[in-house]
């Protein structure tokens, strides 16, 4: 049982590394994907859009689905399509074949994220301790490794459509083998059944809200950081191509420390922070005088940004018998934010500035703040920290 629950934590970080490195190539390749097909900001805005409706029909759908079929099993379908979804992007040769092409990106993508979150939080709660930070902090591994291999492939001359397609074509093994990791939920079927039907308990909308504020930071800074130091600050493709590697290096190292800084400041503490940084730093980058004090400033963006969504997400993942439908709702409403931040960044630069746009980030901050003042104090049970003795130990090791 040991080597099944180590097997299982490290698929579930794994499948997060591989779904950080598929979304991250697109990103930051998002000014070649212009130039190959002579997008204007607007019109990335909307294929940005049409990835995001994707994504967030699919997991609007996932509560039933994940009620009925468990994180494993949505896995093991979600985690191929999302790599052959990729391969499409990579190829699309025009406008409407790439809205095709990501829109099935984004709901297969849709299906990954939900369930490898309900993953995480089964995983976490059979440890009997919070892991679901430094599960995200392997999407930030694959985000990273995205925008080092992105700025690579400018480097050597690598276009857009050989540098996605590769990326795809190496994940879509790893995807189908990671799905013999995987954990079955607990619950029973019948019992998870009617969780998918019923109202789920207010906090689980509050935490979605939480979420659509980061997530609306997080979808800004992935898709609009490139253009904007670019076209506002006059960077080189390569050095714009940094931003967001160095804003995931922040979420990386605050993803890693976060469990721990859980169990001393409590949730509520760290989103209230959480808030304040996001929203101070966010500013500093759009004061910023150059490209470099701006990506400098990334770093620290991501610090504030990096343990919301996992945070959230973990405590939604108590608030029912399974972790799945509540993961699915309060990441439906999560996801409709990043769906709908980068299309506002888009139409608002076209009326005003790129710069003047990206402001919402300093106005999200604030909200994520007054917002977590509402969440209880209190840990709950299914994630409350063990003493540290028994924390040192493996689940199955301190039980025998």
């Amino acid at each position: 049982m040991t080597r099944n629950l180590r097997s299982a934590r490290y698929g579930a970080v794994l499948t997060f590394v591989l779904a950080g490195l598929m979304v991250g190539t697109m990103t930051v390749r998002i000014p070649a994907l212009t130039d190959k097909l002579g997008l204007s900001e607007s019109t990335v805005g909307a294929v940005l859009l049409v990835w995001g409706l994707g994504a967030l029909v699919t997991m609007q759908s996932m509560r039933r689905v994940m009620a009925r079929l468990g994180s494993r099993t949505v896995l093991r379908v979600g985690g191929p399509l999302t790599a052959l979804g990729l391969v499409a992007v990579a190829f699309a040769p025009d406008l409407p074949l790439l809205m095709a092409a990501v829109a099935f990106f984004g709901m297969a993508f849709g299906m990954v994220d939900v369930a490898m979150n309900a993953q995480g939080s089964t995983v976490e709660q059979a440890y009997g301790r919070p892991l679901m930070n430094g599960m995200h902090a392997g999407w930030c591994v694959g985000a990273i490794a995205a925008g080092g291999l992105g700025s690579l492939s400018i480097a050597l001359g690598l276009p857009f459509t050989a540098n996605v397609a590769l990326i795809g074509l190496v994940a879509l093994p790893l995807m189908v083998a990671l799905g013999r990791t995987y954990l079955p939920e607990a619950p029973a079927a019948g019992r998870s059944a009617a969780t998918g039907r019923r109202r789920l308990p207010p906090i689980v909308y509050l935490l979605g809200a939480i979420m659509f504020f980061a997530f609306m930071v997080e979808g800004t800074v992935a898709d609009w950081n490139g253009l904007y130091m670019r076209d506002e600050l006059g960077a080189p493709e390569a050095v714009a191509a940094l931003g967001y590697p160095v804003f995931e290096a922040g979420m990386l190292i605050a993803r890693l420390t976060g469990d721990r800084l859980r169990t001393r400041f409590g949730v509520r503490g760290m989103l209230t922070v959480s808030g304040l940084a996001t929203a101070g730093f966010f500013a500093v980058v759009l004061l910023a005088p150059a490209a470099l004090v701006a990506v400098g400033a990334m770093f620290f963006v991501g610090l504030g940004v990096a343990t919301i969504s996992p945070l959230t997400l973990s405590l939604a993942g108590t608030a029912t018998a399974s972790p799945g439908p509540a993961i699915a709702q309060a990441g439906a409403m999560g996801y409709a934010g990043l769906l709908l931040g980068p299309v506002v960044i888009g139409f608002l630069s076209d009326a005003t500035t790129l710069r003047a746009a990206l402001a919402i980030g300093v106005v999200l901050g604030v909200l994520i703040t007054l917002a977590s003042r509402l969440l209880p104090g209190e840990e709950p049970a299914a994630v409350r920290p063990l003493p540290l003795s028994s924390r040192e130990r493996e689940p199955a090791e301190a039980a025998a």
